[in-house]
């Protein structure tokens, strides 16, 4: 007798979903349904443990979906698509998990179930936000006190020591880098090399097996997903939000001389942006670009999310090149296209955070500020401007030209209001930043000139030629002390900026304790010791460095903890009061601004809380004396020393200072003072 789910085949939901109330290994009937508007006919292989291979038409059709019943399937079943008469397997786009056999990809059905414990997903406020962008294997794989079977994977980052650190830094969420199943480039598998980021998308259902343990990986994707989840839980239990960087404008198939491995099969036309001579537009730099402009390329991506966010627990996403994914049918970015606006209303994603890195290589790429309500933005001039103001600038002050003005550097630090403030986002849009994954790390920015990248294999070429970097004198490593010296204050004077600037600040991890990657600006396919932490006895100058962050970070909380109640509070000032000084301590005045000569200002900052904390930067090559401005909050205008980033800033903190007195301020630093009253 038939069993009656057999009879109702269904055009959606997409990929293999299988008869609901059956445990996962007792065999069980599942609906297919692929959209494939490529092929007339197509056919389901089925894999089994005994490795017979059987093939199951799919006879139904509706609007370019193929669907039909699949019967015993059970946890861990491989499947594949092919044309029916073809049989060149095709990977479902909706692919559970992915298992590769023999050279070729199979889908592997995931039946999820876990306990998580009444977990949910944290919801911390923007404003108290602190995000740690990190890589899974990276983060752990040299820790001495993490077992050596956890290292490098989901298990290692939910590992006690790894949360107790992130806790006694103080961030607030970790933002992985890609962990959805990615493969590597052909150019890199013939070099060697390996794309170690993971930003080559083959499956965007399922966690990298690649950073699970090997017990994990030898019980089958539904342990690897276990895994992560418990990684999400433990990080949860923390108070630690878990944020995806995530690919979706390019996928692993790259340009159409490459391996095809499933959307140009089942609809190369409707998958990619091709031009009018059906050529691949290549956007993103990397082969194809994803055709945002169809609605099922618009349903597949959300589909992935709300996947993500259901199965997984994720609390935000940071979409790669998320230009590409606002792009019309004219190839034209839209802040209303259908991709956000199908974001903004949907149940599933309601709070989850969304960051877009806002550019990508195609015309009018550059969309910084112009995202919709909800999103926030990674910050480039934020980025730039004090590259140029602390490191490009000191490189050229050095050599006895003149630096920038104070005119952008304020605007940098109040939020980038002048790019921001078009779209009505509130002040916390832009994720601030000074250094990502992408390009050198803190202590490379203040170490080098140029570019490092031989070992890539790409004879120096890859990666930007131009970093905005300064290696204070002597390229690459050094002993001097006053070389090193000079370096650790540029990098203390940039982590201070970001600490204390308006918007969402993002630490990249390592650069707390002054990670370096030896110059290599790209290290993208340097999966080893140049891309892993070393997490050996800190130097004093990493003890210093660290300890500053995790001090900045607290006050940053302590400052923000009243203010902005509300997320969607576009009118700062209101709420957050910041008033700019120059070295005398009065109003800044436009010649102050703009006098490429006056390096030196203070910013005085308010919030509901009667906290106010006055923050001093010296861009300048002399010692400077300041008059300290009066606070309006305090009656007895005394300040307390609380952060320095000058040579003997430490041995200083705890100093107090009396408003309408002279201060002196080292060349090229920054202090931060509490007003006490």
């Amino acid at each position: 007798m038939r069993h009656a789910f057999l009879d109702r085949a269904r055009p959606y939901p997409f990929g293999l979903t299988r008869q609901a109330g059956v445990g996962p290994t007792i065999p069980a009937p599942a609906n297919m349904a692929v959209y494939a508007p490529a092929g007339e006919k197509w056919v389901v292989h089925v894999l089994h443990p005994d490795g017979r291979r059987t093939r199951h038409p799919l006879n139904n059709r509706q609007y370019d979906v193929h669907f039909g019943i699949i019967p015993d399937v059970v946890d861990g079943t491989r499947y594949a698509l092919s044309r029916a008469d073809s049989e060149e397997l095709i990977l479902d786009p909706y692919a559970p998990a992915v298992v590769e056999s023999n050279g070729e990809y199979w889908g592997s059905y995931v039946e999820h179930s876990f306990d998580w414990r009444r977990d949910t997903r944290l919801g911390t406020p923007k404003r108290k936000t602190v995000i740690y962008e990190a890589h899974v294997k990276g983060l752990t794989k040299l820790h001495p006190d993490i077992p050596e079977r956890l290292r490098g994977t989901y298990a290692g980052l939910a590992h006690p020591v790894m949360l107790d650190y992130l806790l006694e830094l103080g961030v607030t969420a970790v933002q992985l880098l890609p962990v959805h199943h990615s493969i590597d480039e052909p150019h890199l598998v013939e070099n060697g090399l390996t794309n170690y980021w993971g930003y080559n998308t083959l499956n965007y259902f399922s966690p990298d097996p690649g950073y699970a343990t090997e017990a994990a990986r030898k019980a089958g994707p539904s342990a690897i997903a276990v895994e992560f989840k418990e990684m999400v839980r433990s990080l949860h239990a923390a108070g630690l939000e878990v944020y995806l960087d995530v690919v979706y404008n390019h996928t692993a198939e790259g340009g159409q001389d490459q391996e095809t491995y499933s959307w140009r099969a089942l609809g190369d036309d409707v998958y990619y942006v091709k031009d009018q001579d059906g050529n691949y537009v290549n956007s993103t730099g990397t082969g194809n670009t994803v055709n945002f402009a169809h609605p099922r390329v618009v349903q597949w991506a959300m589909d992935s999310l709300r996947h993500w966010v259901s199965e997984f627990h994720i609390d935000g996403f940071r979409f790669d090149l998320a230009v590409t994914m606002g792009r019309d049918s004219k190839h034209r970015f839209n802040p209303r296209h259908p991709f956000f606006v199908a974001v903004t209303q949907d149940p599933v994603l309601a709070g989850v955070k969304m960051i877009a890195e806002p550019w990508d290589l195609g015309p009018g790429g550059w969309q910084t500020g112009n995202f919709p309500p909800g999103w926030s933005d990674w910050n480039d001039h934020f980025r730039d401007t004090m590259r140029d103001f602390w490191v490009a600038d000191r490189g050229r002050i050095d050599s006895g030209a003149t630096g920038g003005d104070l005119g952008r550097l304020a605007q940098a630090l109040s939020g980038s209001n002048d790019i921001f403030n078009a779209s009505f986002r509130g002040p916390f849009a832009p994720v601030n930043f000074v250094t990502a994954h992408d390009g050198f790390t803190l202590k490379d920015l203040v170490s080098y000139n140029y570019k490092h990248n031989e070992l890539n294999k790409e004879h120096n070429r890859d990666g930007a030629d131009y970093s905005r970097s300064y290696n204070h004198g002597v390229e690459g490593p050094s002993e001097d002390p006053d070389v090193w010296g000079q370096r650790l204050k540029t990098a203390k004077n940039l982590m201070s900026a970001l600490l204390i600037s308006s918007g969402i600040p993002m630490i990249c991890a390592g650069d707390e304790v002054l990670r370096t990657q030896r110059g290599n600006n790209n290290a993208y396919s340097q999966d080893n010791e140049i891309s892993w932490l070393d997490w050996s006895a800190r130097t004093e100058q990493q003890e210093q460095m660290f300890q500053l962050t995790r001090h900045l970070i607290q006050l940053r909380k302590t400052l923000l903890e009243g203010t902005l109640q509300l997320e969607d509070q576009t009118e700062l000032h209101k709420i957050f009061n910041q008033r700019w000084f120059n070295a005398h301590g009065e109003e800044m005045s436009q010649e102050d601004w703009w006098d490429t000569q006056r390096r030196t200002m203070q910013l005085m900052m308010s919030g509901e809380l009667d906290s106010t904390v006055l923050v001093v930067f010296n861009g300048s090559p002399d010692r400077q004396l300041i008059t300290v401005p009066v606070c309006a909050m305090a009656p007895g205008n005394s300040y307390r020393l609380v952060a320095s980033t000058s040579k003997h800033g430490d041995q200083r903190r705890g100093a107090v200072i009396t408003a309408g007195k002279r201060e002196s301020i080292e060349p090229f630093s920054t202090a931060i003072f509490r007003c006490e009253g």
